[in-house]
């Protein structure tokens, strides 16, 4: 029993003495100082801002070229990079300033080619990836599209 009570005694001795150095004298200031200006950094997130989210070209003639410009603007407080940009197939490509940082304030154009494939009435997505808080964006295009040759019909109503 005194044994035991020895033990423990000089173990509780141990640790009482052991922890005299106070922990805020084990911080690198300089580390501190590089943290503070990372998390200040990562508060600065761009914001992309178009002009138009959806385009509509109307009716067109099946196979007839067709394109148009998406402007953005980038009015957050860190630079806006775009990463990737897809379409919903292959009729649809997207051009882009592909990880080319676009700072605050600035402008950027996305343009959009559309082949003109399909018929009747058709929708396609383009989404835009992005360092943007929600990360990516969805623009639209749409069109009605007719047979070759057969002249201006529009959408049934």
């Amino acid at each position: 029993m005194k044994r035991i009570f020895f033990t423990l005694s000089f173990v509780s001795v141990l640790a009482v003495t052991s922890c005299k150095e106070a922990a805020s004298s084990k911080i690198n200031v300089a580390n501190v100082e590089v943290a503070v200006e990372r998390d200040a950094a990562a508060k600065k997130v761009p914001v992309m801002e178009f002009d138009k989210v959806e385009h509509d070209f109307g009716t067109i003639e099946q196979n007839a070229p067709q394109e148009t410009i998406f402007t953005f603007k980038n009015t957050g407080e860190g630079p806006l990079i775009i990463t990737d940009a897809t379409s919903s197939c292959g009729c649809t490509v997207p051009e882009y300033p592909k990880n080319t940082p676009i700072l605050p304030g600035e402008t950027g154009e996305m343009l959009v080619k559309f082949n003109g494939a399909g018929q009747n009435q058709i929708t396609k997505t383009i989404n835009v990836v992005t360092n943007t808080s929600k990360g990516n964006e969805t623009l639209r295009i749409k069109a009605f599209i007719t047979p070759k040759g057969a002249g201006p019909v529009g959408p049934v109503k």
